[in-house]
């Protein structure tokens, strides 16, 4: 796949507009094939280098094997797909308090026992003085409402959590479609973070070209049928200051993210998600969004805490990210822009301005301090704490 440009201030899509989101016939993108259902390889398309590319219409996923001949089983065979029991169904036009939906991933801190989060995290009010109706996490969501065709409009779980790396990467996205299937086309992992014009589609298997550079997810055209405006964004007005030892049960830290969809009048807080639990408990004692965090003396950075999160999510960043000390003067390596989603061996000390290697065997690295961090504080926990992986599939050139 070829890149071309990288420009974030890309934000509206121009020339003519592509095919309804809606459009009659398009592939559901929860119909395919579990681990138990054999691989069905096709050959797709030619590749650049004249070879042949195959696919798997089973699990849609790429089923080249090395030197351009078919895979025995495609790279997707041992994903489990979403079952429809996971999915929620949500009519927006029932929540007049208010519905938010953002992109469930692990915490960057869990000491609790709990079952890792993925996902979509929903919450969704009756009315504007009621208490939640839901506040759960689902594997997909099935949204319904003003704009939205009878059946629904589906999000998936990935759809959502590329949402999040796409926004906290500071990323604009649109809605892109397969001009051969008409699949909406979501950028995955590498492609999350840099705009481009030629796409993969996960439809049909084939290479198209796009009208404009973007980054496409599905969720900007549900957006854009509900009638969905950007909601205010601001930075949470409380801060914590806390010991481990005052929840047995463990706490669970999570940077803020926007929600991918906000219907509430209310504006949603910016800082990091705190959740810590007493012994024996299953709903939190504290559960709320913080500007400033403070656990056993040592302060969190909001920001941080944030694009650690999203880096973890990603596969092709993953080992790639560790802390580092600038050697001149010793203030912890912190990379920003670009640098914090594409490893380098180099980087650029925030503090004396100076450039520094990475250290170890493994040069192309990104430098985040709170992984160390988060080891002292493992020190003082009542028990180590757990490391969830998602285990998506790696979307790189």
């Amino acid at each position: 796949m070829v890149t071309q440009g990288s420009d974030k201030s890309t934000s509206h899509r121009q020339g003519a507009r592509q095919p309804s989101l809606f459009g009659p016939n398009l592939p559901s993108m929860i119909e395919v094939g579990g681990p138990e259902v054999p691989c069905d390889v096709v050959a797709i398309e030619k590749r650049r280098d004249g070879g042949t590319r195959f696919w798997c219409r089973t699990h849609r996923s790429d089923a080249t094997a090395k030197g351009g001949t078919p895979a025995s089983r495609c790279r997707a065979a041992d994903v489990v797909p979403i079952r429809p029991d996971e999915i929620l169904p949500l009519d927006l036009s029932k929540y007049l308090g208010g519905v938010a939906l953002w992109g469930a991933v692990p915490a960057v801190y869990d000491t609790t026992r709990l079952p890792m989060d993925r996902g979509i995290y929903v919450h969704a009010r009756p009315t504007p003085e009621s208490e939640k109706e839901t506040d759960l996490t689902y594997r997909a969501v099935r949204l319904a409402g003003r704009g939205l065709p009878n059946e629904g409009a589906l999000v998936s779980e990935t759809d959502a959590i590329y949402f999040m790396v796409s926004s906290v990467f500071g990323f604009p996205m649109c809605y892109v479609n397969c001009t051969h299937c008409g699949f909406p086309h979501l950028d995955k992992d590498w492609f999350s973070v840099h705009p481009h014009r030629r796409h993969l589609c996960a439809g049909c298997g084939k290479h198209f070209r796009d009208q404009v550079t973007g980054i496409g997810n599905p969720i900007m055209g549900i957006r854009e049928a509900c009638g969905f405006e950007e909601h205010k964004v601001a930075t949470a007005a409380k801060t914590l200051n806390m010991k481990q030892s005052d929840y047995p049960g463990g706490i669970q830290v999570w940077g803020s993210n926007p929600a991918f969809l906000w219907t509430s009048s209310k504006h949603e807080e910016e800082g990091i998600h705190v959740h810590a639990f007493s012994d024996g408990q299953t709903e939190p004692a504290l559960d709320d969004t913080f500007r400033e965090v403070t656990i056993d003396g040592m302060q969190l950075d909001p920001v941080m805490v944030r694009v650690l999160m999203a880096q973890n999510v990603m596969p092709s960043l993953k080992g790639r990210v560790r802390p580092m000390d600038c050697p001149h003067c010793g203030q912890a390596g912190f990379d920003v822009g670009e640098a914090a989603y594409v490893p380098s061996p180099t980087h650029i000390c925030s503090e004396c301005g100076r450039q520094f290697l990475s250290p170890g065997r493994t040069r192309n690295m990104v430098a985040n301090p709170l992984p160390a961090i988060l080891l002292e504080l493992a020190k003082s926990a009542p028990r180590q704490p757990q490391h969830h992986r998602l285990d998506l599939l790696p979307e790189t050139l």
